[in-house]
């Protein structure tokens, strides 16, 4: 936890002037949260609609689980191609710079993958969902852009709102896929799959359009600010790395994001494809994977506000291990459901997805609690890089795993993962204090 240091005084007006007053600032961090809200709703869908097609449409082009989830996996780890330039562009513009990028390399995303549905190359279309999954990566960094400028003792709720805000799109982007395959085939005809594709790409537009022109001032910059370190050198994620090493905090916070990540891409990559080889009518796997999904994607965001209260009420550490512990279950739930039991399988799923929103927002505030302003671009991109090295790791080790073992193999080996976080969460740290106890 830092000190905090008092405005300096300003004679500038408009957008990027410093905040002169706790009121200055509040009013500053309500505009950024309207406006989070706002771009994680259309990139919660787009993510969404992605998830739902990734693995079905490499499968289909390749005839093979283990590209099907290679395709997902890089599709969910993608950031960790943007996170290098996106964190020192977020160091020279702020969060709007590194949050436009994002989406504006997932726009190029789709169109690869639509160029490669035509030309039927599986090896560009995985191409293309590594761009795509910039998305994730800057849906991810939102979370951080909300805790910039949030009090100290309601820091984890800024966070799970602008994770929370994710759900509205997330849960209706599997179904919508369908629909906009069906409305892409009406318009334009044209091989499956480009529909979805192109929605995406629209919604990626969008999204970057409303971080450029309504995240003023940014959130980053004008924390710096108020802390007076506007002049700090400009960090690398290198640095982000000897910050986690020398730092038990912000070790434990990155490990913790890395395997609660790592679990929900193994387990979720390869669902898909254990639904779709037990049904009887292959053709209808995109509803009912949509349905499934959307529910697990429910479960990923609609509690985050529950869980940024505990965070702020009881500290990070409780939360990531009740996170640890409802991980082991989803997989656990999941792992024994039979191909044709879509209900323990949905059930496992929102687990799944509980899990992961309680390592995702504890891990996240404790990083962000642990370092000063300064430091953050750099530690929290380190901290998304590892995750997205992760989730690339869990999408090319389940494949392999499913095709030779099964699914119901894949989530015990997820749940051995799940439980390497245990030693950290056990050891000391002097993590931000919870509320109760900062007041």
């Amino acid at each position: 936890m830092t000190a905090s240091h008092p405005s300096p005084p300003t004679t500038r007006t408009g957008v990027n002037a410093v905040p002169r007053t706790p009121t200055d600032t509040t009013r500053i961090q309500k505009r950024v949260l309207r406006t989070l809200f706002a771009t994680q709703v259309l990139g919660g869908l787009a993510v969404g609609i992605g998830i739902a097609v990734g693995a079905l449409l490499v499968e289909d082009m390749t005839g093979s689980s283990t590209y099907a989830g290679l395709a997902q996996s890089l599709f969910v780890g993608g950031s960790a191609l943007v996170v290098v330039p996106a964190v020192r562009i977020t160091e020279r513009f702020g969060r709007r710079g590194g949050l436009a990028f994002g989406y504006a390399c997932a726009v190029a995303g789709t169109l690869v993958i639509i160029a490669a549905i035509h030309l039927d190359n599986a090896p560009v279309a995985v191409l293309g969902y590594f761009l795509l999954g910039s998305a994730s990566f800057a849906g991810l960094q939102s979370r951080y852009a909300a805790a910039d400028l949030a009090p100290e003792a309601r820091r984890g709720s800024h966070l799970a709102i602008v994770v929370w805000a994710t759900t509205l799109g997330s849960v209706v982007g599997p179904s919508v896929a369908g629909l906009a395959e069906r409305a892409w085939a009406a318009w334009f005809g044209g091989p499956e799959y480009v529909g979805s594709m192109a929605a995406i790409g629209i919604l990626c537009v969008l999204t970057a359009a409303v971080i450029g022109v309504f995240l003023r001032p940014d959130p980053l910059l004008t924390a710096r600010q108020i802390s007076g370190e506007t002049d700090a050198p400009r960090r690398s994620i290198a640095d982000g790395f000897r910050t986690a090493k020398a730092n038990p905090a912000v070790r434990t916070g990155v490990v913790a994001a890395a395997l609660g990540h790592f679990v929900m891409v193994g387990v979720m990559a390869m669902t898909a494809l254990h639904i779709k080889h037990g049904m009887a009518d292959p053709d209808q796997a995109l509803t009912v994977v949509g349905v499934i999904l959307g529910l697990h994607i429910g479960g990923m965001y609609a509690l985050a506000p529950v869980v940024g209260r505990l965070v702020d009420r009881r500290g990070s550490r409780p939360v990531l291990v009740g996170g640890t512990a409802i991980l082991v279950a989803a997989c656990a739930v999941a792992g024994s459901a039979p191909s044709d039991d879509h209900v323990r399988i949905t059930i496992g799923l929102i687990l799944l997805g509980l899990g992961w929103s309680a390592m995702t927002v504890g891990s996240a505030a404790l990083v962000t609690g642990a370092v000063t302003p300064a430091q953050r671009p750099s530690t929290q991109g380190f901290s998304d890089l590892v995750m997205g090295l992760a989730a690339m790791g869990a999408g090319i080790a389940s494949g392999p795993i499913v095709e030779y073992w099964g699914y119901g193999m894949l989530c015990v080996f997820c749940a051995v993962v799940a439980l390497c976080v245990v030693p950290f969460l056990l050891g000391g740290f002097a993590g931000p204090k919870p509320a109760e106890e900062s007041a």
